[in-house]
């Protein structure tokens, strides 16, 4: 009787959700830019919809699902679409996102499948990027200076090369940090280079333990676009 009450308390993700949740995964950035877009495509009220369908694997209404594929048939049916989409990144660019901190302490940035691209960074040494995010906040001073843009490619299989910097999306946190390698093999730290700032005898910014399972989105910073001081 207590598996039955479990079993029925297990969400029951239908197909045609799984069939959504990879077809929006292969086509974002490419058909479309992000969940408001979207969201008014299919006929949703907000992008939380899509947020949820893809995150909390909320179930989708099947008529959204043929929405979604009639709307983006080229796409679904073009054999070419990985050639085409490199050469439409070497000549305009990669999305940009005007993401902002919502805490001025820690580094928390709004989510970027709830906003729409503000224009396209494009210059050479980027072109394997897949987005470009601004940085908020003094916790990677000097490497990143508050303001500058960054250019970030997503790395799909959660592989870590010690001591470079990257954006990381983990629990409610999204924030830029060093990785270095943890005292367990399934940890990193999380280090943030500005090591200068203090409140009492304490870092500002202190090193913290992140666990790599946890880790929901893993983007290298490949270059960095600094503002100018003119």
């Amino acid at each position: 009787m207590e598996d039955e009450s479990k079993s029925a308390k297990i969400k029951r993700v239908r197909p045609e959700t799984l069939e959504f949740i990879i077809l929006y995964n292969q086509l974002k950035g490419k058909a479309f830019n992000g969940n408001a877009q979207l969201a008014e495509v299919l006929g949703f009220n907000s992008a939380s919809s899509i947020t949820e369908i893809i995150k909390s694997r909320q179930n989708i209404d099947p008529d959204k699902l043929q929405i979604f594929k009639e709307k983006y048939r080229d796409y679904l049916e073009n054999k070419k679409q990985t050639e085409n989409t490199v050469i439409k990144k070497m000549e305009d660019g990669i999305p940009m996102y005007e993401i902002i901190a919502t805490a001025s302490g820690v580094e928390v940035y709004n989510d970027i499948n709830d906003t729409q691209s503000v224009g396209r960074m494009n210059f050479p040494g980027i072109e394997e990027c897949d987005f470009a995010l601004p940085v908020w906040g003094h916790s990677m001073y000097p490497y990143l200076e508050n303001g500058c843009w960054v250019a970030l490619k997503v790395i799909h299989d959660m592989k870590i090369l010690p001591g470079e910097v990257y954006y990381i999306e983990w629990g409610d946190y999204r924030m830029y940090k060093r990785l270095l390698a943890g005292d367990n093999p399934d940890e990193v730290i999380a280090h943030s280079d500005n090591v200068t700032e203090m409140i009492g005898n304490r870092l500002k910014y202190a090193p913290f333990v992140v666990k790599i399972a946890d880790i929901k989105k893993l983007c290298l910073v490949k270059d960095i676009h600094k503002k100018h001081n003119h």
